[in-house]
Protein backbone atom coordinates (compact mmCIF):
# COMPACT_ATOMS: atom_id res chain seq x y z
CA UNK A 1 0.00 0.00 0.00
CA UNK A 2 2.84 2.66 0.73
CA UNK A 3 4.28 1.65 -2.79
CA UNK A 4 1.11 2.61 -4.08
CA UNK A 5 0.95 5.54 -2.56
CA UNK A 6 4.43 6.92 -3.57
CA UNK A 7 3.33 5.79 -7.02
CA UNK A 8 0.07 7.62 -7.02
CA UNK A 9 1.49 10.74 -5.46
CA UNK A 10 4.03 10.99 -8.22
CA UNK A 11 1.83 10.46 -10.57
CA UNK A 12 -0.17 13.05 -9.12
CA UNK A 13 2.72 15.52 -9.39
CA UNK A 14 3.77 14.52 -12.80
CA UNK A 15 0.00 15.28 -14.01
CA UNK A 16 0.22 18.71 -12.32
CA UNK A 17 3.30 19.88 -13.71
CA UNK A 18 1.90 18.99 -17.17
CA UNK A 19 -0.93 20.95 -17.00
CA UNK A 20 -1.20 24.51 -18.13
CA UNK A 21 -0.17 27.21 -15.51
CA UNK A 22 -2.87 29.79 -14.94
CA UNK A 23 -2.80 32.84 -16.44
CA UNK A 24 -1.62 34.83 -13.31
CA UNK A 25 1.08 32.58 -12.92
CA UNK A 26 2.34 32.38 -16.85
CA UNK A 27 2.47 36.23 -16.24
CA UNK A 28 4.26 36.17 -13.07
CA UNK A 29 6.68 33.93 -14.51
CA UNK A 30 7.52 35.20 -18.14
CA UNK A 31 7.46 39.06 -16.97
CA UNK A 32 10.29 38.33 -14.25
CA UNK A 33 11.99 36.37 -16.68
CA UNK A 34 12.01 38.74 -19.42
CA UNK A 35 12.89 41.99 -16.47
CA UNK A 36 15.86 38.98 -15.72
CA UNK A 37 17.12 38.80 -19.37
CA UNK A 38 16.75 42.58 -20.20
CA UNK A 39 18.98 43.75 -17.73
CA UNK A 40 21.46 41.48 -18.90
CA UNK A 41 21.67 41.70 -22.67
CA UNK A 42 23.50 44.99 -23.52
CA UNK A 43 21.47 47.94 -25.03
CA UNK A 44 21.26 48.27 -28.59
CA UNK A 45 23.92 50.64 -30.16
CA UNK A 46 23.82 53.88 -32.33
CA UNK A 47 25.65 51.06 -35.09
CA UNK A 48 22.99 48.79 -34.64
CA UNK A 49 19.35 51.26 -34.02
CA UNK A 50 21.07 53.10 -37.37
CA UNK A 51 20.97 49.69 -39.38
CA UNK A 52 17.32 49.03 -38.02
CA UNK A 53 16.35 52.62 -39.24
CA UNK A 54 17.94 52.42 -42.40
CA UNK A 55 16.45 50.73 -45.44
CA UNK A 56 13.22 48.89 -46.39
CA UNK A 57 11.99 45.04 -45.85
CA UNK A 58 11.84 43.59 -48.76
CA UNK A 59 11.43 40.06 -49.46
CA UNK A 60 12.80 39.45 -46.49
CA UNK A 61 9.40 39.65 -44.81
CA UNK A 62 8.34 37.24 -46.09
CA UNK A 63 10.92 34.87 -45.09
CA UNK A 64 10.70 35.94 -41.14
CA UNK A 65 6.23 35.52 -41.38
CA UNK A 66 6.83 32.18 -42.57
CA UNK A 67 4.72 33.12 -46.22
CA UNK A 68 7.09 32.66 -48.94
CA UNK A 69 5.74 33.60 -52.76
CA UNK A 70 7.94 32.54 -55.26
CA UNK A 71 6.14 33.71 -57.96
CA UNK A 72 5.08 37.42 -56.21
CA UNK A 73 9.78 37.26 -55.98
CA UNK A 74 9.76 36.74 -59.63
CA UNK A 75 7.63 39.21 -60.57
CA UNK A 76 9.33 41.89 -58.40
CA UNK A 77 13.06 40.87 -59.00
CA UNK A 78 14.46 40.28 -62.84
CA UNK A 79 17.54 38.04 -62.92
CA UNK A 80 17.44 38.62 -66.56
CA UNK A 81 20.41 40.39 -68.36
CA UNK A 82 19.66 43.62 -70.47
CA UNK A 83 21.31 43.33 -73.96
CA UNK A 84 23.53 45.88 -72.87
CA UNK A 85 24.60 44.00 -69.98
CA UNK A 86 24.80 40.68 -72.10
CA UNK A 87 26.94 42.77 -74.45
CA UNK A 88 29.34 43.65 -72.24
CA UNK A 89 29.52 39.97 -70.57
CA UNK A 90 30.06 38.76 -73.66
CA UNK A 91 32.61 41.27 -75.28
CA UNK A 92 34.25 43.60 -72.74
CA UNK A 93 33.76 40.88 -69.65
CA UNK A 94 35.40 37.87 -71.90
CA UNK A 95 38.62 40.21 -73.31
CA UNK A 96 39.57 41.12 -69.60
CA UNK A 97 39.34 37.65 -68.42
CA UNK A 98 41.34 36.49 -70.88
CA UNK A 99 44.28 39.30 -70.22
CA UNK A 100 43.83 38.17 -66.17
CA UNK A 101 46.65 35.91 -65.08
CA UNK A 102 46.33 35.74 -61.53
CA UNK A 103 49.21 33.69 -60.96
CA UNK A 104 51.42 36.60 -62.15
CA UNK A 105 49.44 39.12 -60.76
CA UNK A 106 49.98 37.36 -57.19
CA UNK A 107 53.81 37.35 -57.65
CA UNK A 108 53.79 41.12 -58.90
CA UNK A 109 51.35 41.99 -56.13
CA UNK A 110 49.87 44.29 -58.65
CA UNK A 111 47.66 44.07 -61.91
CA UNK A 112 49.54 44.89 -65.37
CA UNK A 113 49.42 48.63 -66.69
CA UNK A 114 47.49 47.84 -69.57
CA UNK A 115 44.80 45.75 -67.51
CA UNK A 116 43.94 48.65 -65.31
CA UNK A 117 44.39 50.83 -68.58
CA UNK A 118 41.51 48.54 -69.70
CA UNK A 119 39.36 48.48 -66.62
CA UNK A 120 39.37 52.44 -66.77
CA UNK A 121 38.63 53.06 -70.03
CA UNK A 122 36.05 50.30 -70.77
CA UNK A 123 33.40 51.42 -68.07
CA UNK A 124 34.40 49.23 -65.45
CA UNK A 125 34.87 51.54 -63.09
CA UNK A 126 31.52 53.12 -62.95
CA UNK A 127 29.18 50.15 -64.03
CA UNK A 128 26.51 51.40 -61.37
CA UNK A 129 27.01 54.80 -62.18
CA UNK A 130 24.20 56.61 -64.25
CA UNK A 131 24.37 56.91 -68.42
CA UNK A 132 24.09 60.64 -67.84
CA UNK A 133 27.15 60.73 -66.08
CA UNK A 134 29.19 58.46 -68.28
CA UNK A 135 28.39 55.47 -66.60
CA UNK A 136 27.33 52.12 -67.55
CA UNK A 137 23.79 52.17 -65.69
CA UNK A 138 23.95 48.55 -65.09
CA UNK A 139 21.55 46.89 -62.69
CA UNK A 140 22.45 44.87 -59.71
CA UNK A 141 21.83 41.68 -61.26
CA UNK A 142 24.01 42.80 -64.09
CA UNK A 143 26.83 44.37 -61.53
CA UNK A 144 26.56 40.62 -59.60
CA UNK A 145 27.15 38.47 -62.62
CA UNK A 146 30.14 40.10 -63.88
CA UNK A 147 32.01 40.23 -60.77
CA UNK A 148 31.05 36.73 -60.19
CA UNK A 149 32.72 36.05 -63.91
CA UNK A 150 35.40 38.41 -63.22
CA UNK A 151 36.34 36.53 -59.67
CA UNK A 152 36.51 32.94 -61.44
CA UNK A 153 39.76 35.09 -63.36
CA UNK A 154 40.97 36.60 -60.35
CA UNK A 155 39.87 37.69 -57.01
CA UNK A 156 41.79 40.51 -57.21
CA UNK A 157 41.31 42.20 -59.97
CA UNK A 158 37.03 41.48 -59.52
CA UNK A 159 37.77 43.28 -55.56
CA UNK A 160 39.59 46.30 -57.56
CA UNK A 161 36.79 46.42 -59.67
CA UNK A 162 33.87 45.97 -56.72
CA UNK A 163 35.04 48.36 -54.35
CA UNK A 164 34.84 51.45 -56.60
CA UNK A 165 31.11 50.00 -57.45
CA UNK A 166 30.07 49.54 -54.36
CA UNK A 167 31.96 50.92 -51.15
CA UNK A 168 33.30 53.88 -53.28
CA UNK A 169 31.74 57.10 -52.70
CA UNK A 170 30.21 56.65 -56.05
CA UNK A 171 26.68 55.51 -54.65
CA UNK A 172 26.34 58.21 -52.06
CA UNK A 173 27.20 60.61 -54.76
CA UNK A 174 24.27 59.66 -56.66
CA UNK A 175 21.91 59.16 -53.65
CA UNK A 176 22.72 61.77 -51.31
CA UNK A 177 25.52 64.41 -52.57
CA UNK A 178 24.72 67.79 -54.00
CA UNK A 179 24.02 68.14 -57.84
CA UNK A 180 27.09 70.18 -57.55
CA UNK A 181 29.02 67.15 -56.53
CA UNK A 182 27.28 64.98 -58.33
CA UNK A 183 28.58 67.08 -61.67
CA UNK A 184 31.97 67.28 -60.36
CA UNK A 185 33.04 63.50 -59.68
CA UNK A 186 30.40 61.18 -61.27
CA UNK A 187 31.61 61.97 -64.80
CA UNK A 188 35.50 61.32 -63.42
CA UNK A 189 34.70 58.55 -61.34
CA UNK A 190 32.86 56.47 -64.56
CA UNK A 191 35.74 57.44 -66.51
CA UNK A 192 38.32 55.97 -64.38
CA UNK A 193 39.95 59.04 -64.40
CA UNK A 194 39.95 59.13 -60.55
CA UNK A 195 39.94 56.05 -58.74
CA UNK A 196 38.23 56.42 -55.28
CA UNK A 197 37.92 54.75 -51.68
CA UNK A 198 36.13 55.08 -49.02
CA UNK A 199 37.91 55.33 -45.03
CA UNK A 200 35.64 53.97 -42.86
CA UNK A 201 37.71 51.17 -40.23
CA UNK A 202 40.11 52.08 -37.90
CA UNK A 203 42.45 50.65 -35.42
CA UNK A 204 39.92 50.27 -33.07
CA UNK A 205 36.55 50.84 -35.17
CA UNK A 206 35.39 48.07 -37.69
CA UNK A 207 31.70 47.13 -37.77
CA UNK A 208 30.79 49.19 -34.72
CA UNK A 209 32.36 51.94 -36.52
CA UNK A 210 29.38 54.69 -35.03
CA UNK A 211 30.28 52.86 -31.55
CA UNK A 212 33.81 53.21 -31.68
CA UNK A 213 34.77 55.36 -34.04
CA UNK A 214 37.49 57.79 -32.76
CA UNK A 215 38.06 59.97 -35.65
CA UNK A 216 36.53 63.43 -34.89
CA UNK A 217 35.77 66.70 -36.53
CA UNK A 218 35.19 70.24 -34.59
CA UNK A 219 33.02 72.80 -36.44
CA UNK A 220 35.00 75.99 -36.98
CA UNK A 221 35.04 79.22 -38.99
CA UNK A 222 38.04 80.55 -40.88
CA UNK A 223 37.66 83.23 -42.72
CA UNK A 224 34.46 84.63 -42.62
CA UNK A 225 33.74 80.42 -44.07
CA UNK A 226 32.16 77.59 -42.24
CA UNK A 227 34.37 74.37 -41.85
CA UNK A 228 35.33 71.05 -40.06
CA UNK A 229 39.31 70.39 -38.44
CA UNK A 230 39.19 66.91 -38.30
CA UNK A 231 41.70 64.16 -37.49
CA UNK A 232 41.36 60.82 -38.45
CA UNK A 233 43.40 57.68 -38.49
CA UNK A 234 41.83 55.16 -41.04
CA UNK A 235 43.51 51.77 -41.88
CA UNK A 236 42.53 48.69 -44.09
CA UNK A 237 41.08 50.83 -46.51
CA UNK A 238 41.21 48.94 -50.08
CA UNK A 239 42.02 50.69 -52.94
CA UNK A 240 43.54 53.74 -51.19
CA UNK A 241 46.90 53.48 -51.73
CA UNK A 242 45.69 54.49 -55.51
CA UNK A 243 43.05 56.67 -55.14
CA UNK A 244 42.37 59.83 -55.98
CA UNK A 245 39.49 60.84 -53.74
CA UNK A 246 38.93 59.75 -50.48
CA UNK A 247 35.62 59.25 -48.76
CA UNK A 248 35.92 59.75 -45.25
CA UNK A 249 34.08 59.16 -41.75
CA UNK A 250 34.23 61.01 -38.80
CA UNK A 251 32.30 62.09 -35.37
CA UNK A 252 31.52 65.82 -35.86
CA UNK A 253 31.49 67.78 -32.93
CA UNK A 254 29.67 71.64 -32.95
CA UNK A 255 30.81 72.69 -29.42
CA UNK A 256 29.72 76.39 -30.34
CA UNK A 257 26.50 75.99 -32.17
CA UNK A 258 28.29 76.92 -35.53
CA UNK A 259 25.81 74.35 -37.28
CA UNK A 260 22.77 76.43 -36.23
CA UNK A 261 20.36 73.93 -36.83
CA UNK A 262 21.62 73.04 -40.32
CA UNK A 263 22.91 69.66 -39.71
CA UNK A 264 23.85 67.67 -36.31
CA UNK A 265 26.39 66.74 -34.22
CA UNK A 266 27.33 62.70 -35.39
CA UNK A 267 29.32 60.96 -37.76
CA UNK A 268 29.65 62.74 -41.14
CA UNK A 269 30.86 61.76 -44.63
CA UNK A 270 33.47 64.06 -46.42
CA UNK A 271 34.69 64.10 -49.57
CA UNK A 272 39.12 64.44 -49.84
CA UNK A 273 40.73 64.95 -53.10
CA UNK A 274 43.92 63.45 -53.62
CA UNK A 275 47.20 66.14 -52.84
CA UNK A 276 43.88 67.79 -49.72
CA UNK A 277 46.45 69.92 -47.72
CA UNK A 278 47.17 67.45 -44.24
CA UNK A 279 45.49 64.50 -46.13
CA UNK A 280 48.21 61.37 -45.74
CA UNK A 281 48.05 57.89 -47.76
CA UNK A 282 50.25 55.64 -46.22
CA UNK A 283 52.29 52.70 -47.60
CA UNK A 284 50.39 49.89 -48.61
CA UNK A 285 49.02 46.98 -46.29
CA UNK A 286 49.89 43.17 -47.36
CA UNK A 287 46.14 41.65 -45.89
CA UNK A 288 46.27 37.94 -46.76
CA UNK A 289 48.91 38.43 -49.73
CA UNK A 290 45.99 39.74 -51.65
CA UNK A 291 46.74 41.61 -54.70
CA UNK A 292 44.63 44.53 -54.71
CA UNK A 293 45.42 48.47 -53.13
CA UNK A 294 44.85 48.16 -49.19
CA UNK A 295 46.25 51.23 -47.20
CA UNK A 296 45.70 54.05 -44.46
CA UNK A 297 44.84 57.32 -44.49
CA UNK A 298 45.65 59.78 -41.94
CA UNK A 299 45.35 62.98 -41.05
CA UNK A 300 45.61 66.14 -38.05
CA UNK A 301 43.99 69.02 -37.98
CA UNK A 302 42.65 68.91 -41.45
CA UNK A 303 40.47 71.52 -42.54
CA UNK A 304 37.60 70.28 -44.27
CA UNK A 305 35.33 73.07 -45.93
CA UNK A 306 31.46 72.74 -45.72
CA UNK A 307 31.01 72.13 -49.14
CA UNK A 308 33.28 68.91 -49.18
CA UNK A 309 30.75 67.00 -46.84
CA UNK A 310 28.82 64.80 -49.32
CA UNK A 311 25.10 66.07 -49.44
CA UNK A 312 26.14 69.77 -48.05
CA UNK A 313 25.77 71.12 -44.60
CA UNK A 314 22.57 69.82 -44.19
CA UNK A 315 23.53 66.11 -44.36
CA UNK A 316 26.21 67.04 -41.48
CA UNK A 317 25.88 64.00 -38.71
CA UNK A 318 23.17 61.92 -40.79
CA UNK A 319 26.26 59.61 -42.02
CA UNK A 320 25.65 56.53 -40.75
CA UNK A 321 22.20 55.77 -41.96
CA UNK A 322 23.54 56.92 -45.27
CA UNK A 323 26.61 54.37 -45.17
CA UNK A 324 23.60 51.65 -43.72
CA UNK A 325 21.72 52.56 -47.03
CA UNK A 326 24.37 52.24 -49.28
CA UNK A 327 27.01 50.14 -48.07
CA UNK A 328 24.52 46.90 -48.92
CA UNK A 329 25.42 47.52 -52.57
CA UNK A 330 28.71 46.15 -51.30
CA UNK A 331 27.20 43.86 -48.56
CA UNK A 332 24.81 42.24 -50.52
CA UNK A 333 25.69 42.47 -54.00
CA UNK A 334 29.57 42.23 -54.71
CA UNK A 335 30.61 40.43 -52.02
CA UNK A 336 28.30 37.64 -52.08
CA UNK A 337 29.31 37.59 -56.31
CA UNK A 338 32.95 37.34 -54.85
CA UNK A 339 31.11 34.29 -52.79
CA UNK A 340 29.52 32.34 -55.62
CA UNK A 341 32.29 32.57 -57.84
CA UNK A 342 34.71 31.47 -54.77
CA UNK A 343 31.88 28.24 -53.96
CA UNK A 344 31.78 27.26 -58.07
CA UNK A 345 35.55 27.12 -58.40
CA UNK A 346 35.66 25.05 -55.05
CA UNK A 347 33.45 22.55 -57.02
CA UNK A 348 34.71 22.55 -59.95
CA UNK A 349 38.85 22.04 -58.43
CA UNK A 350 37.31 18.99 -55.82
CA UNK A 351 35.40 17.84 -58.09
CA UNK A 352 37.89 17.16 -60.94
CA UNK A 353 40.32 16.08 -58.16
CA UNK A 354 38.17 13.70 -56.88
CA UNK A 355 37.96 12.16 -60.19
CA UNK A 356 41.73 11.67 -61.16
CA UNK A 357 42.68 10.64 -57.50
CA UNK A 358 43.10 7.43 -56.23
CA UNK A 359 43.12 5.27 -53.14
CA UNK A 360 42.29 1.79 -52.92
CA UNK A 361 42.39 1.32 -56.46
CA UNK A 362 39.19 3.38 -57.23
CA UNK A 363 38.65 6.98 -57.48
CA UNK A 364 37.62 9.33 -55.05
CA UNK A 365 34.57 10.36 -56.49
CA UNK A 366 33.29 6.97 -56.09
CA UNK A 367 33.44 7.01 -52.28
CA UNK A 368 30.63 7.44 -50.42
CA UNK A 369 32.29 9.66 -47.54
CA UNK A 370 33.68 11.66 -50.83
CA UNK A 371 30.21 11.79 -52.53
CA UNK A 372 28.52 13.36 -49.05
CA UNK A 373 30.93 16.55 -49.21
CA UNK A 374 30.86 16.28 -53.00
CA UNK A 375 26.65 16.56 -53.00
CA UNK A 376 26.69 19.32 -50.32
CA UNK A 377 29.31 21.62 -51.79
CA UNK A 378 27.53 21.39 -55.58
CA UNK A 379 24.09 21.97 -53.84
CA UNK A 380 24.77 24.80 -52.00
CA UNK A 381 26.47 26.50 -55.03
CA UNK A 382 24.22 25.56 -57.79
CA UNK A 383 20.66 24.91 -56.39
Amino acid sequence: PAAMLRTTARGAMRAAAMRPASAPARTFVFSTAYSVAKKMVPKISATEQAALDGGTVGFDRQIFSGSVSLEGLKKKYSVALTAEEQAFMDNEVEELCEMLNDYQITVDRDLPKHVWDFIRTRGFLGMVIPKEYGGLGFSAHGHSQIITKLSTRSGSAATSIAVPNSLGPGELLMKHGTQAQRDYFLPRLASGEIIPCFGLTGPHSGSDAAGSMRDEGVVVERNGRLGIVASFNKRYITMAPIAGVVGLAFNLKDPNGLLRGRGTEGITLALLERGHEGLRIGSRHDPLTASFMNGPVQGEDVFIDMDQVIGGQEKAGTGWSMLMACLAEGRAISLPALGVAASKGVAASVGAYAKVRKQFKVPLSDLEGVQEHLARIAGTTYV
